[in-house]
């Protein structure tokens, strides 16, 4: 358990690929605050079973990301219960299709903030602590949209390609100081919230399971293979441990192939 005595504060993670995050850290010894929203119980569950798997602690965050007051409180919540953060990990995202011409200012601001901006002030208030300590660890969730674009996501395009030059930025001003700064860029991730929308794709489309899969989903990822969240836990994992110490600001593709086109 190579992360025992280490802190880690996830954004976006009682679900998905921030919760499997917050599993595969804690499996290693890191005491893990979690945050976003959902069911209460199933949050207190996640946080029960994230005490268990660390042997140390757990606790949760209801910030929003939204509200930078509430991302400062969030990390001297983190600070005081666990631990300065020694590992962030910015995660949270939300997602709007629309085209740019009729795209909500509302829904525009929403994913600049909870995207770009949440990651601007969670490691603005981390980055002290890990100074001072002489080691630290920031990996962002940023997309293959942080390096290729797609229709009618131009808040999510600019948001994840804004996150991909933040991460440069932030990896060279601490790059003597112990600390690397990354973005991993999945595909397709396979999580509920994907799964869930298969039926309704189907009726809408008149296609079968197989082709909403390989024809609307998978359509540009070459090996037709979802993402799975156990393999972005993996690389998250091996970026904080001291072989990974040379790798910062770097965007790496976890996408079947998606960004090699």
């Amino acid at each position: 358990m190579f992360l025992q005595g280490k802190t880690a504060l996830i954004t976006g993670s009682t679900s998905g690929i921030g919760l499997g995050y917050a599993r595969a850290l804690a499996a290693e010894g890191a005491k893990v605050m979690i945050n976003g929203f959902g069911d209460t119980e199933g949050i207190k569950e996640n946080v029960i079973h994230l005490q268990q798997l660390s042997g140390t602690g757990a606790a949760y965050s209801d910030a929003d990301m939204t509200k930078p007051d509430q991302i400062r409180a969030m990390i001297a919540d983190c600070s005081r219960e666990l631990g300065s953060p020694d590992i962030l990990i910015n995660n949270a995202g939300i997602q709007h299709v629309a085209p740019v011409d009729e795209f909500p200012e509302d829904k525009w601001d929403a994913v600049l903030a909870i995207i770009l901006s949440s990651a601007f002030h969670t490691t603005k208030a981390a980055l002290p602590a890990m100074k001072k300590a002489g080691w630290g660890r920031v990996i962002n969730t940023g997309s293959m949209h942080s390096l290729v674009a797609s229709p009618y996501k131009s808040a999510y395009n600019a948001a994840k390609h804004g996150l991909a030059g933040f991460t440069k930025t932030i990896a060279l001003e601490v790059a003597t100081q112990g600390i690397t700064v990354n973005c991993i860029c999945p595909g397709y991730v396979w999580t509920s919230l994907v799964e869930n929308q298969i039926p309704d794709t189907m009726k809408a489309r008149g296609l079968t399971r197989e082709q909403v899969i390989n024809d609307v989903l998978l359509a540009n990822q070459p090996q037709k293979k979802f993402v799975q969240v156990d393999q972005l836990a993996a690389l998250a994992l091996f970026l904080c441990r001291d072989e990974a110490s040379a790798i910062t600001g770097t965007n790496l593709s976890v996408d079947g192939g998606w960004t090699a086109q």
